[in-house]
């Protein structure tokens, strides 16, 4: 009878849990996610802090890029005929 009694209250401990964690999960994730966005975003902040001032301009210069030369492509063009 003691065994029964205790699968029986290992039973309701896990239902229990069960239904407390449907309740409660929602609200302890929300927690979590808003705590570790501010986290992340002071992070953010203390890296990259926003300062008003005027953007600068910035100038690529690119080399114009050169053709190839025939002699200069790998490879060959190889052209294959179809056997009957």
């Amino acid at each position: 009878m003691a065994f029964l009694k205790t699968i029986l209250i290992i039973l309701l401990v896990y239902y229990l849990l069960k239904i407390l964690a449907r309740l409660f999960a929602p609200k302890i994730l929300s927690y979590a996610a808003k705590k570790t966005e501010s986290h992340f975003r002071q992070a953010f902040d203390n890296q990259h802090p926003y300062n008003e001032q005027e953007e600068e301009s910035v100038i690529i210069n690119k080399k114009p890029t050169r053709k190839k030369k025939d002699s200069e492509k790998v490879g060959e063009y190889i052209d294959f005929e179809e056997l009957d």
